[in-house]
C-alpha cells in the first residue's frame, strides 16, 4: 500500500518504513481508514502501552506483533526498533493517544530514524492539542505548543517567565495533580487572561471550560481526573510595556529564590536596590515565592 516493497522476508531489497500512526484522544472511533490499514499491513507495532493499545487493535480485529517503547526502554528498544526496519521490516510506531512524537517518547525513534535515513511516513490523525486549541475560542494562529511545564524548581520558574510576553495563543499539557498550581503559576507571571481547559476531550466526560484564569482555578478547586490541555490567551500587545517591569522582576526573584546558596534576604535586598522596588514589597512576594517541595 504506502510501500511497494514486499512483505516477503526473501524479496526484501533495503530497509522497511518506520510508519508514525495517529491513533485516538479518546473515543476509538476517531481513527483513519488509512491508520486502520496502515497497522494492519505492518510487520510489527511499537506501542507505549502494548496493554491500551491492545484494545484498539481488539476493536477493529487486528492482530500483529505488538513491542514495547516508552520512557524507561528507548534506548534499548529504540535500537532494536532500527535494527528490524534496516534489515527491511516495517514498523508502525503509536503512542497511548493522538500523534507521536508530540510529548512522548516516540520523537527520539523518529529523530532516529530521520539521522538514518530510514523511510518514514507519517499516518496524520488525532492529537490533543488542535482539538483543545480549536475549542478554545482563542485565537488559533499564531499559537506556540508548549508540551509539559518543568514540574519544579528554577526550570519550572524560568519556564512560566520566559513566556510571559509572548502575544500569541499558548498551549500546554498539564496532569490533573498539578493543574491547581499550574493556574497558580499562570495568574503569577502571565497574568489573569482568558483561558480554557479541555478534560477528556472525545471521551464520555468531556469539559471544555471557559473564562478567566482566576475563575478556572476555582472551578477546578476540588479533585481534578482526566487528560487536561490548557489553552491560554497571549499577551495583549497594548499592555506588555506597561506590565512587563513588574512581571519581570518577579520573575527575577522567583530566579533568585531558585538558586542554591541565595538566601531569602539576599534576593530581596537585590531586587530591591536594582530595580527601585520597596523592599516590603519585595519581601512579601518572597514569602509568596518560596522554593516548593
Amino acid at each position: 500500500m504506502h510501500s511497494k516493497r514486499s512483505n516477503n522476508a526473501g524479496e526484501r531489497a533495503g530497509p522497511g518504513t518506520l510508519y508514525v500512526v495517529a491513533t485516538p484522544i479518546g473515543n476509538l472511533s476517531d481513527i483513519s481508514l488509512r491508520a486502520l490499514e496502515t497497522l494492519r499491513s505492518v510487520h510489527l507495532i511499537a506501542a507505549e502501552d502494548t496493554r491500551h493499545t491492545r484494545k484498539l487493535l481488539s476493536r477493529h480485529d487486528i492482530h500483529k506483533p505488538l513491542v514495547s517503547y516508552h520512557g524507561h526502554n528507548l534506548e534499548r528498544s529504540g535500537r532494536e526498533l532500527m535494527e528490524r526496519i534496516e534489515a527491511g521490516e516495517s514498523v508502525a510506531l503509536v503512542t497511548d493517544a493522538g500523534t507521536p512524537g508530540v510529548s512522548d517518547p516516540g520523537a527520539l525513534l523518529i529523530a532516529g530514524a530521520v539521522d538514518r535515513g530510514l523511510p518514514l511516513v507519517v499516518i496524520p490523525g488525532p492529537t490533543a492539542l488542535i482539538a483543545a486549541l480549536v475549542a478554545s475560542g482563542l485565537p488559533t494562529h499564531p499559537f506556540v505548543f508548549l508540551g509539559f511545564a518543568p514540574s519544579r524548581g528554577h526550570g519550572r520558574t524560568k519556564f512560566f517567565a520566559s513566556h510571559a510576553i509572548l502575544t500569541m495563543t499558548l498551549v500546554l499539557y498539564e496532569s490533573p495533580k498539578r493543574l491547581a498550581r499550574t493556574l497558580e503559576d499562570i495568574l503569577t507571571f502571565w497574568g489573569d487572561r482568558r483561558i480554557a481547559v479541555a478534560r477528556e476531550l472525545t471521551k464520555r466526560h468531556e469539559e471544555v471550560f471557559r473564562g478567566l484564569v482566576s475563575r478556572c482555578r476555582e472551578h477546578f478547586s476540588g479533585e481534578v481526573k482526566g487528560e487536561l490541555t490548557l489553552v491560554v490567551e497571549g499577551a495583549a500587545e497594548g499592555i506588555i510595556a506597561a506590565e512587563r517591569e513588574e512581571r519581570d522582576w518577579r520573575g527575577e526573584l522567583r530566579l533568585l529564590l531558585d538558586t542554591p546558596g541565595v538566601t531569602l534576604k539576599e534576593a530581596v535586598e537585590r531586587i530591591a536596590a536594582a530595580r527601585r522596588v520597596p523592599r516590603r514589597t519585595v519581601y512579601r512576594e518572597a514569602l509568596r515565592g518560596k522554593p516548593r517541595t
